[in-house]
């Protein structure tokens, strides 16, 4: 014969088995991937740009972890297909583009049928001649709308950067202005100011001035207005500057100076960017 207090015990057990349950299939619901990423990469020649690679490749699986997504990599450009981008709602270009005709035409069908994209610095990259010449105008003119690559900042170095549009999610959170890592800074072709689809987010603030340290007088920047963070509002897509960590080129030991993802505000910009993109909507 069961007392009263044991029965009472028996009920409790069956309530806290039972919330234990609910909890465990909440939580094995939860596991779903919440979107899922691919990172195209190159990693050849620039010391800087390799570092950077290999840097998001360690970051980027840190934070699917936190943020319950999937990160796969590849330097396989052929994978630009649209068998394979079907399985992925946000594409990064680490380092470079896609420079294979076939590959070109998938990717802008990707991003037209409502596809994610986030590039980072050299992935912008475009000049005529070189071994990254401006021969894909919808890439570079329409969905970047930058143009050609005009000058850069010298040596890598940090930038106050300030927001310039607080209402847009990628900068929630943000404060007005704050240091970024160290940079080789882009200044480009198109005044991006005059295209209306372009929504500049963020941009150098003219308290970082001059900028660089040269040698030569026109890698160092005294004045301008320098945009290092937009998004296309035809598109899903946000670029950034921001992927050149500083190396040791001139004692000639190519180490590493400087880490891109060493900042806490920018990597809470970074991870705004990619929630947005891969949960949110154009």
């Amino acid at each position: 014969m069961i007392s009263n207090t044991g029965k009472k015990l028996a009920i409790w057990a069956i309530v806290i088995c039972s919330v234990c349950v609910s909890f465990y299939n909440a939580n094995a619901q939860s596991g779903k991937p919440r979107f899922k990423v691919i990172a195209f990469y190159t990693a050849r020649n620039d010391k800087a740009h390799i570092s950077f690679v290999h840097e998001a490749n360690r970051w980027f699986p840190q934070m699917a972890r936190k943020y319950n997504f999937t990160y796969d990599s590849t330097n396989n450009w052929s994978n630009m297909n649209p068998r394979f981008l079907d399985n992925y709602q946000v594409v990064i270009f680490l380092d470079t583009r896609a420079d294979d005709q076939g590959q070109r035409t998938a990717f802008e069908q990707y991003m037209k049928k409502g596809g994610a994209w986030m590039g980072f610095h050299f992935a912008a990259f475009a000049l005529t001649p070189s071994d990254y010449p401006q021969n894909w105008d919808w890439y570079h003119n329409e969905f970047l709308g930058s143009g050609q690559y005009k000058s850069n900042t010298w040596h890598p170095t940090s930038a106050i950067l300030r927001v310039e549009d607080t209402s847009h999610p990628v900068t929630k959170g943000l404060p007005a202005t704050f240091k970024a890592s160290p940079n080789e800074w882009y200044r480009w072709e198109k005044d991006l100011r005059t295209n209306t689809d372009i929504k500049i987010l963020l941009a150098i603030d003219s308290t970082s001035f001059p900028l660089g340290t040269g040698p030569k007088p026109y890698e160092i920047w005294h004045s301008g207005y320098y945009p290092v963070v937009w998004t296309n509002k035809k598109y899903r897509m946000v670029y950034f500057n921001m992927g050149h960590n500083a190396i040791d080129y001139d004692g000639g030991t190519d180490k590493e100076q400087s880490q891109t993802f060493d900042n806490d505000v920018q990597n809470k910009l970074i991870m705004n960017t990619l929630l947005w993109l891969g949960t949110g909507k154009k």
